[in-house]
């Protein structure tokens, strides 16, 4: 998908919303537990309810591929049932040695067709740049995220008086350009958004921890927005968990609805949207 596409939809849906395909069998209706494949169905239900307020979705590959077999099925299915003009993102986090990448590349490129994959930047540009050789493919690469760990590193000071994760961004933003990286950057502290919108001014975001973990929808937008949005805000389990019942769907519907309306105002305050 390119990046045109991609603010077309956001217009046309008036929304910026990632739903996360965090799908835990231990937190499903249990209902959905006698069927063949419960992951699958649960995630057919949450497409379903939430594909009109949504412009991704974003399954976490971990709790697909601790399933095995069974699991890299329900995502295939999962996949392959998006609509195909919603942004894919596989939440892989991978990164390694060139040679590595490019088969972690083709995985999720062509043995699946995601839009977009995460990506570590610890190993440098070699362990990147494979993922970027694709044509309107994205790569989302970790720059300062939200965890209770991402002070160990990302946050220290190097000799030259910059941030780790300011060193991230001023040289992985060489590596390829606004129409295929993006960053995640974590939504507990606006004023971290800020400081990486001034390190790359017109990329793409990818906005974890809004919901659940606290994040401020409004402080994401104030200090990330930019002319043609350039946000993916997530939720996962503030969604897909917001009911636990046979009536789990339109829960999940109602909170899709709810961010996508607050988002729909976000828009039209910046002019993105009339």
């Amino acid at each position: 998908m390119t990046r045109k596409q991609l603010v077309e939809q956001i217009k046309k849906k008036q929304s910026f919303l990632c739903v996360g395909l965090d799908t835990d069998l231990n937190k499903i209706p249990k209902h959905l537990l006698e069927l063949e494949d419960p992951i699958f169905e649960f995630n057919k239900s949450i497409i379903d309810a939430t594909k009109d307020y949504c412009v991704a979705y974003k399954p976490n590959i971990a709790f697909y591929e601790s399933r095995g077999e069974k699991g890299w099925e329900s995502l295939r299915k999962t996949l392959e049932y998006i609509p195909k003009e919603i942004f894919t993102i596989a939440d892989a986090k991978r990164g390694d040695i060139g040679n590595t990448s490019h088969l972690y590349a083709r995985a999720f490129f062509e043995n699946s067709d995601f839009d977009s994959v995460t990506v570590a930047p610890y190993m440098g540009e070699d362990s990147v740049t494979p993922f970027l050789e694709y044509d309107n493919k994205w790569v989302i690469l970790l720059a300062l995220t939200s965890n209770k760990g991402a002070l160990d590193f990302q946050q220290q000071v190097l000799a030259s008086g910059e941030k780790v994760f300011e060193k991230v961004l001023k040289v992985s933003s060489t590596w390829g350009t606004i129409n295929n990286l993006m960053y995640v950057v974590g939504a507990t502290r606006g004023e971290d958004i800020g400081e990486v919108r001034k390190l790359v001014p017109e990329h793409f975001f990818l906005v974890p921890g809004v919901g659940a973990q606290g994040g401020s929808l409004s402080d994401v937008v104030k200090y990330g927005m930019t002319s043609d949005c350039g946000l993916l805000v997530n939720s996962s389990r503030g969604i897909i968990y917001s009911g636990s019942d046979e009536n789990f769907a339109n829960c999940a519907k109602e909170e899709a609805n709810k961010i996508q309306k607050e988002m729909a105002i976000h828009l039209k305050s910046h002019g993105i949207i009339a």
